[in-house]
């Protein structure tokens, strides 16, 4: 493909891939997109919408996703870059202390580009940075993508690959596998999963196959990362038995003898090389990780004499199981290195530090003090763990004390050794599943995420102080909703430590698990609607591979719950925001909305012949209006019921719709402003309506486009033009009018 400059534009929407967060995998995945369906569906030609400028924010919260990768810039001091699984890549901002964003004008087409494989820096050239984006490898993927940059990200150039990479598949916790050649910086190599060696002479604008000794592996790892030590490159190989690789011209590779063998040094994770000493650090796993490692060691190859040293710091045995992941060297002390434990469950990951090229360690987290004042979310339980998940390490050139390693939510650091605390400001890497703006009350938004549960948004500034810590505690949220009529009972649904739904009298502030629930909610939690007066529950069930379930009724709170036979299974049921005995739910087998009027007891026939075939076709109901409800059918466009689904009409201004929510009416408007993320021209954006979807006013941006907006959209009900959007990776977006 041609080289197209910064950003992709007003691009089509031809290709989609899939997205989700490390424990949601691929059950969130938008395989919805169904690309040929949508570009049918698309105009021939768009006529432009209204566009205005907005100032678009992220709401703080602090990480909560897993970081792949850290890299200090050798020659400049303070410079800094992390790589994501899902939510693209950050250069460290050292003045503000905080993280930027380089990847967020990706759109809905290149999505899976926020999954980052590998980055990579010239160390002659500060100014140079280079991407390789591509989150998975299956055939449904997108091919993946290098970007580079001469402005450290402020802007790019592109180039598309032939070949698929894995940001979010087993391995994304190696590397890095993205390499400027020490012998000049035209040259980079490119290690892949399943296709070899990539090789580019002209700063990555080209790429091509090279020679490599190792027989690829369709299903394996591959090249698991490139390090230069001093002009020679070696490569890890993930799927010979730890082999390494090493090339002093760069052209011809040869397999290093005498590598460690075993179970224990089965896959290598990362290396780094220590110039003062002359040696190469390879941590090792029995799996590529970041699950499933039971066994791990390090050593330690002296790049002069060719002679390995076992230094692994503790042998993992018994009930103690783990491998090693990260692997960072002091570039002012000789002989220093740190080393990470990875997927030790246990006793809890550590960082191992020596002083002596291995031969004695500290454990770090011994003597540590943990300090997550500012993302308390992180205090699970009655405290916060060290780490888990822990295969990025950095150590910074300038600053021996200044130690940093990425977790499954969040970047640890400390500037003494002792102290450690998130330095993650600006980076976040939610999966947004569900967002409720209360019309009163104490919380500005409460918002239901991939991983980490719900949490509770006094401030859009600050990282909530009740979150996924609040008894009980949740993983991946799968339903939220609050009873319009008395909004401080709220209800939520998801994978609990103690049952999977729990209710909120407070407004989401504390909560309280129901008394009971259906036997089935234990391994298929799904959506969740409670009636406008909050006396009635009704909770769907869907298993994580996509498979409906029945419904349930409760109407005391969740003592007690019993089957509804006539809900579709898997449906997500809406409650009506005026009327408590309506509900209502889109049935996709049927292309038909079913509606109850008495209190979801029972549901009959509605509205009929609406698209079929999809379960994330989604109602809204319009907030302070009974029975007036939008449906938002993807690539089928958007449809509108004012007769309690009775029958809907499409809206004609638009022919995509994925998410729709409601805000503030416009000054002088009755109708309730209205969001969506979808389609009035050729291309996918954020739109306002404020003449109840007669026309529409785009609102998000070229720069700002965040990957997969389609999961859920809300306005503000206390604010005219506020907005707030899912992303699947880039955390909760909000914007004002500029």
């Amino acid at each position: 493909m041609t080289d197209p400059t910064h950003g992709p534009g007003r691009r089509t929407v031809l290709a989609t891939a899939s997205g989700a967060a490390a424990a949601l995998a691929l059950a969130a995945a938008p395989t919805n997109a169904a690309p040929r369906d949508r570009a049918a569906a698309s105009p021939d030609t768009g006529a432009a919408a209204a566009a205005q400028a907005y100032t678009w924010r992220t709401a703080a919260i602090g990480g909560t996703g897993f970081i792949t990768g850290v890299l200090f810039h050798p020659a400049v001091k303070g410079l800094a870059y992390a790589r994501t699984d899902i939510g693209g890549a950050y250069r460290w901002d050292d003045a503000a202390r905080r993280w930027t964003a380089l990847t967020d004008h990706l759109g809905w087409d290149d999505y899976h580009l926020l999954g980052v494989e590998a980055l990579a820096v010239d160390p002659n050239q500060p100014d140079r940075l280079y991407l390789a984006l591509g989150a998975y490898t299956q055939s449904w993927a997108g091919n993946g993508a290098v970007l580079r940059s001469n402005d450290r990200g402020a802007t790019w150039s592109r180039t598309d690959l032939p070949v698929k990479l894995g940001g979010n598949e087993d391995g994304r916790g190696t590397g890095e596998r993205l390499l400027v050649s020490p012998l000049g910086g035209d040259t980079l190599y490119l290690g892949t999963r399943h296709d070899g060696l990539l090789k580019s002479t002209d700063r990555g604008a080209t790429w091509a196959s090279a020679p490599f000794p190792a027989s690829v592996d369709a299903g394996g790892q591959g090249i698991t990362f490139l390090v230069a030590a001093g002009r020679v490159v070696y490569a890890g190989w993930g799927d010979g038995g730890g082999a390494l690789y090493r090339t002093t011209d760069g052209a011809t590779w040869q397999a290093v003898p005498g590598r460690p063998s075993g179970v224990s040094a089965r896959v290598p994770i990362r290396a780094a090389h220590d110039a003062g000493s002359r040696s190469l650090y390879v941590t090792y796993s029995d799996t590529p990780g970041p699950n499933n490692q039971t066994d791990g060691s390090v050593h330690r190859l002296d790049t002069a004499t060719g002679a390995w040293t076992d230094v692994t710091p503790v042998k993992p045995s018994g009930g103690d199981q783990f491998g090693y992941g990260g692997v960072a060297v002091d570039a002012r002390v000789a002989g220093t290195v740190v080393v990470s434990t990875n997927n030790r469950w246990g006793p809890v990951d550590t960082l191992y530090r020596s002083t002596d090229g291995g031969r004695n360690w500290t454990s770090l987290k011994d003597s540590a003090t943990l300090d997550v004042r500012e993302t308390p979310y992180l205090n699970w339980g009655a405290t916060a763990k060290f780490g888990w998940w822990i295969q990025a390490v950095a150590l910074d050139p300038y600053d021996s004390k200044h130690l940093v390693f990425g977790t499954g939510a969040t970047l640890f650091g400390t500037r003494d050794l002792v102290r450690w605390a998130p330095e993650i400001r600006g980076l976040e890497e939610s999966a947004v599943r569900q967002l409720v703006a209360p019309p009163s009350g104490g919380a500005q938004l409460l918002s239901g995420l991939g991983d980490i549960g719900v949490m509770y948004h006094e401030s859009l500034t600050a990282s909530p102080s009740r979150g996924m810590a609040t008894h009980p505690v949740f993983g991946s949220a799968t339903g939220l909703a609050l009873a319009t009529l008395n909004p401080t009972y709220v209800v939520r649904a998801g994978w609990g430590d103690a049952g999977n739904g729990a209710s909120s009298t407070d407004g989401g502030r504390s909560w309280r698990p129901f008394p009971a629930q259906p036997a089935i909610a234990s391994s298929a939690p799904g959506p969740i609607a409670v009636s406008a007066d909050g006396a009635t529950l009704l909770w769907s069930f869907v298993h994580w591979d996509g498979t409906g379930h029945p419904g349930f009724r409760s109407v005391n709170g969740g003592a007690s719950w019993s089957e509804v036979t006539t809900f579709p299974r898997g449906g997500v049921p809406v409650a009506d925001p005026v009327d408590p005995r309506r509900f209502y739910v889109y049935d996709t087998a049927a292309g038909a909305v079913l509606r109850s009027t008495d209190g979801g007891a029972t549901f009959v026939r509605g509205a009929s012949g609406l698209p079929a075939g999809d379960a994330q076709f989604r109602i809204a109901a319009a907030p302070g209006r009974t029975g007036d409800l939008w449906l938002s059918a993807k690539w089928n466009g958007l449809y509108r019921s004012t007769d309690g689904a009775m029958s809907f009409a499409r809206v004609t201004s638009c022919w995509g719709s994925y998410a729709l929510g409601f805000g503030k009416a416009a000054p002088g408007a009755s109708y309730p402003a209205v969001y969506q993320t979808g389609a009035t021209e050729s291309f996918v954006g954020v739109y306002r309506s404020d003449d109840t979807g007669g026309s529409w006013t785009r609102i998000n941006d070229d720069a700002r486009q965040w990957g997969w907006t389609g999961e859920t959209i809300t306005g503000d009900p206390r604010v005219y033009g506020r907005v707030y959007l899912g992303t699947n990776g880039r955390g909760i977006q909000y914007g004002d009018p500029a």
